[in-house]
């Protein structure tokens, strides 16, 4: 029996990643070919997918050859890093959050680059499928060396667990809120210069 192929394609949601938007963004690759790698990946390399926080939800660890494509926009916050908060949000539909940003700081080098990718049913519950493709690209989190894991922000967790507008519904332990408050107390994005 012929195994099937899953396909990935691009969720509009990550065309956002790109240089000066103070995430992980590529000077060299399309949204388009980080989803067929994401997708050969899936095909080829079982042992690069992690279990996302939720079913439908998962991260493809990428080979090492693949940090050189990707920068971080992550600074360590020492006692002369200046900070600025911020009332924002993502997209029209969604409420404002107060975002907190470095204004200096040196960025942190890859160490590793996981892809997110949500299936086609996760994304359908809230209406956020921009294609018919079992998954699709959501974002890329360019990890920095010596961290293992990259907790996600508590703004986005809170926004999952009380299903608000842009949320995809999750529940989270006590222990990874603590984790997730606990990192974003000693990281930040670097805020960008354009």
């Amino acid at each position: 029996m012929t195994k099937h192929r899953q396909t990935v394609a691009v969720n509009e949601f990550v065309l956002r990643q790109v240089e000066g938007s103070g995430k992980t963004f590529s000077l060299d690759l399309t949204f388009q070919e980080i989803a067929e790698y994401a997708e050969s990946q899936l095909y080829n390399n079982p042992d690069s997918i992690i279990d996302g926080y939720r079913d439908g939800v998962i991260l493809i660890k990428c080979e090492p050859l693949m940090n050189k494509h990707f920068y971080s926009p992550l600074v360590k916050i020492d006692e002369h890093t200046v900070l600025e908060a911020i009332m924002t949000k993502r997209r029209e539909q969604e409420k404002p959050y107060i975002q907190i940003r470095a204004l200096s700081g040196n960025l942190l080098p890859t160490g590793r680059v996981d892809l997110i990718l949500y299936h086609h049913d996760v994304l359908a519950e809230t209406n956020e499928q921009s294609t018919n493709a079992d998954w699709e690209l959501i974002s890329i989190q360019a990890v920095p060396l010596g961290i293992k894991k990259l907790p996600m922000g508590p703004i986005t967790m809170m926004r999952n667990q009380l299903e608000l507008p842009g949320g995809t519904s999750a529940n989270y332990s006590s222990n990874e809120w603590a984790e997730s408050i606990n990192f974003w107390q000693q990281y930040a994005f670097l805020k960008p210069t354009k």
